[in-house]
């Protein structure tokens, strides 16, 4: 198990990096879906959610952190059982 920092590992830095540009894609693509349809509040939940990725001024200043959840699940149980 890591020790939950930051990894400065390139190659997982750059695969992290293509994974939120396929949500940022997908994200994308789904509100122009939901605005084709009329589906305003469908929109409006989807940009709120994704408000910080959405907006031109942060999207490459946006903090963006992911976890291994067994890893996760271990620490829990680590920390709660011993």
């Amino acid at each position: 198990m890591n020790n939950f920092n930051y990894t400065s590992d390139q190659e997982t830095s750059e695969r992290i990096s293509a994974q939120r540009d396929d949500i940022y894609d997908g994200v994308i693509d789904q509100f122009r879906v939901l605005m084709a349809k009329d589906d305003i509040d469908g929109a409006l939940a989807l940009a709120d959610e994704f408000f910080e990725w959405m907006d031109p001024e942060q999207l490459d200043t946006e903090p963006t952190v992911f976890y291994n959840e067994y890893e996760l699940q271990e620490r829990f149980l680590e920390l709660t059982e011993g």
